[in-house]
């Protein structure tokens, strides 16, 4: 796999050095407890969480009973990749905002962390009632974790992400609210997942990951390497 060069996936978009992700960065709050992690408001703009919410290709993507694991499902996963950014201009521009040189900065300075030479994976997932995800920390290959709410039923502001002990005991709870997200480095601290409640409605959330070189689905990249 070679190396990404970000300035010129971003070329369609050179002038992005203001937008809705890094406003939510520059206000986001910091809890460390159980794990450092940020929540964030608005992080979205208005256009783009309108293309996710129409984005639904039907009842095999949507995830419920799956035993814990998403990776049971591979063969129905929603990603944005580069044939979706070019039929959705809105996706185009979602993967813009998150690849942006002043985006990256902005994890890089709010997190204190280097993503120089990651790879950005964006992943839209739908989760119905019987749905739940077992502790995991995310540690490998993602090098930071976003995860956007976009739920828009009744009792969505239940459905966030619980924060973990390694034995699946929820210590916090991330709000659920739409257009909210919950960001954290992946460490050995950073438990996480979906206690088993009921899923009234369609449970969405957008993840956004910034993977290292050795990622090895890059089918999976809204930008991926050039074939050598």
């Amino acid at each position: 796999m070679s190396m990404p060069s970000h300035a010129s996936s971003s070329a369609a978009m050179p002038g992005i050095v203001d937008s809705p992700v890094i406003s939510a960065l520059r206000t986001a709050r910091c809890t460390d407890d159980p794990f450092p992690h940020w929540n964030m408001d608005n992080v979205l703009p208005p256009s783009v969480t309108h293309s996710l919410l129409a984005w639904d290709p039907g009842a095999t993507f949507h995830a419920g009973e799956s035993g814990g694991r998403r990776d049971v499902r591979n063969g129905h996963r929603i990603l944005v990749t580069p044939a979706g950014r070019a039929r959705d201009p809105e996706l185009d521009h979602l993967a813009h905002l998150f690849d942006a040189p002043a985006a990256r900065q902005h994890f890089e300075r709010t997190c204190g962390i280097d993503i120089a030479g990651t790879f950005l994976r964006l992943e839209l997932c739908l989760d119905t009632d019987g749905f739940w995800l077992a502790p995991h920390t995310d540690i490998g290959a993602k090098r930071l974790t976003l995860l956007i709410s976009l739920s828009t039923d009744a009792d969505a502001r239940d459905w966030g992400t619980d924060l973990l002990t390694p034995q699946g005991q929820s210590v916090a709870r991330a709000s659920g609210a739409f257009n909210s997200g919950l960001l954290f480095i992946p460490s050995d601290r950073s438990w996480h997942g979906f206690v088993r409640r009921p899923i009234t409605g369609l449970r969405r959330t957008l993840i956004v990951n910034y993977v290292g070189p050795e990622w090895q689905a890059c089918d999976e990249l809204a930008f991926p390497p050039a074939r050598t």
